[in-house]
Protein backbone atom coordinates (compact mmCIF):
# COMPACT_ATOMS: atom_id res chain seq x y z
CA UNK A 1 0.00 0.00 0.00
CA UNK A 2 1.34 3.39 -0.99
CA UNK A 3 -0.51 6.60 -0.12
CA UNK A 4 0.30 10.24 0.37
CA UNK A 5 -0.54 12.66 3.16
CA UNK A 6 -0.31 16.43 3.12
CA UNK A 7 1.60 17.70 6.14
CA UNK A 8 1.50 21.48 6.40
CA UNK A 9 1.64 21.81 2.60
CA UNK A 10 4.29 19.14 2.05
CA UNK A 11 3.45 15.76 0.52
CA UNK A 12 4.75 12.72 2.40
CA UNK A 13 4.63 9.30 0.79
CA UNK A 14 3.36 6.51 3.04
CA UNK A 15 4.44 2.97 2.29
CA UNK A 16 3.70 -0.24 4.19
CA UNK A 17 6.77 -2.46 3.98
CA UNK A 18 7.80 -5.87 5.20
CA UNK A 19 10.27 -5.33 8.03
CA UNK A 20 12.15 -8.45 6.95
CA UNK A 21 12.86 -6.68 3.64
CA UNK A 22 13.62 -3.20 5.05
CA UNK A 23 17.12 -2.82 6.50
CA UNK A 24 16.29 0.45 8.30
CA UNK A 25 13.32 -0.92 10.25
CA UNK A 26 14.87 -4.34 10.82
CA UNK A 27 18.26 -3.04 12.02
CA UNK A 28 16.70 -0.55 14.44
CA UNK A 29 13.79 -2.81 15.48
CA UNK A 30 11.34 -0.04 14.54
CA UNK A 31 7.71 -0.50 13.44
CA UNK A 32 7.88 2.70 11.40
CA UNK A 33 10.03 5.57 10.24
CA UNK A 34 9.58 9.16 9.08
CA UNK A 35 12.33 10.65 6.92
CA UNK A 36 12.17 14.45 6.82
CA UNK A 37 14.66 14.64 3.92
CA UNK A 38 12.90 12.26 1.50
CA UNK A 39 9.42 13.01 2.94
CA UNK A 40 8.77 9.29 3.19
CA UNK A 41 6.94 7.41 5.94
CA UNK A 42 7.51 3.67 6.25
CA UNK A 43 5.08 1.49 8.19
CA UNK A 44 6.05 -2.07 9.12
CA UNK A 45 3.59 -4.70 7.93
CA UNK A 46 2.04 -6.04 11.15
CA UNK A 47 1.23 -9.40 9.54
CA UNK A 48 4.88 -10.42 10.00
CA UNK A 49 4.68 -12.63 13.07
CA UNK A 50 8.48 -12.56 13.51
CA UNK A 51 8.27 -8.88 14.46
CA UNK A 52 4.74 -8.39 15.85
CA UNK A 53 3.71 -11.81 17.11
CA UNK A 54 0.43 -13.33 15.98
CA UNK A 55 -2.03 -10.45 15.64
CA UNK A 56 -5.64 -10.81 14.60
CA UNK A 57 -6.74 -8.87 11.51
CA UNK A 58 -8.34 -6.26 13.77
CA UNK A 59 -5.12 -5.92 15.81
CA UNK A 60 -3.11 -5.54 12.58
CA UNK A 61 -5.36 -2.67 11.46
CA UNK A 62 -5.06 -1.01 14.89
CA UNK A 63 -1.26 -1.47 14.93
CA UNK A 64 -0.95 0.06 11.45
CA UNK A 65 -3.10 3.06 12.42
CA UNK A 66 -1.19 3.58 15.67
CA UNK A 67 2.18 3.50 13.90
CA UNK A 68 0.88 5.75 11.13
CA UNK A 69 -0.36 8.35 13.64
CA UNK A 70 3.03 8.24 15.37
CA UNK A 71 4.99 8.77 12.15
CA UNK A 72 2.63 11.51 10.91
CA UNK A 73 3.18 13.26 14.25
CA UNK A 74 6.92 13.15 13.55
CA UNK A 75 6.20 14.63 10.09
CA UNK A 76 4.24 17.53 11.61
CA UNK A 77 7.06 18.25 14.06
CA UNK A 78 9.56 18.06 11.19
CA UNK A 79 7.60 20.44 8.96
CA UNK A 80 7.15 22.83 11.89
CA UNK A 81 10.93 23.10 12.12
CA UNK A 82 11.06 21.33 15.46
CA UNK A 83 12.95 18.15 14.60
CA UNK A 84 16.31 19.75 15.37
CA UNK A 85 15.18 22.73 17.44
CA UNK A 86 14.54 21.24 20.85
CA UNK A 87 17.26 23.11 22.74
CA UNK A 88 19.05 19.82 23.39
CA UNK A 89 21.55 18.27 20.99
CA UNK A 90 20.68 14.73 19.98
CA UNK A 91 17.31 14.19 21.56
CA UNK A 92 15.21 17.15 22.59
CA UNK A 93 11.46 16.97 23.28
CA UNK A 94 10.43 16.98 19.59
CA UNK A 95 12.40 13.78 19.00
CA UNK A 96 11.39 12.14 22.26
CA UNK A 97 9.48 8.97 21.37
CA UNK A 98 7.29 9.14 24.49
CA UNK A 99 6.22 12.70 23.63
CA UNK A 100 5.45 11.71 20.03
CA UNK A 101 3.53 8.66 21.28
CA UNK A 102 1.51 10.82 23.67
CA UNK A 103 0.50 13.18 20.87
CA UNK A 104 -0.25 10.32 18.45
CA UNK A 105 -2.28 8.33 20.99
CA UNK A 106 -4.23 11.31 22.35
CA UNK A 107 -4.85 13.05 18.99
CA UNK A 108 -8.13 11.20 18.20
CA UNK A 109 -9.42 11.99 21.71
CA UNK A 110 -8.35 15.63 21.42
CA UNK A 111 -10.04 15.91 18.02
CA UNK A 112 -13.25 14.39 19.40
CA UNK A 113 -13.23 16.74 22.41
CA UNK A 114 -12.61 19.74 20.12
CA UNK A 115 -15.55 18.65 17.94
CA UNK A 116 -17.86 18.13 20.92
CA UNK A 117 -16.96 21.54 22.35
CA UNK A 118 -17.39 23.30 19.01
CA UNK A 119 -13.77 24.39 19.12
CA UNK A 120 -12.90 23.59 15.50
Amino acid sequence: MINNVNVLGVEYTIEVVRISECDLLKKNTWCGSCNNLTRKILIGDPSEEEFFGKLSEEEQVLQTKRTLRHEITHAFLNESGLQDDSSVLGGGWAQNEEMVDWIAIQAPKLFKAFQEAGAL
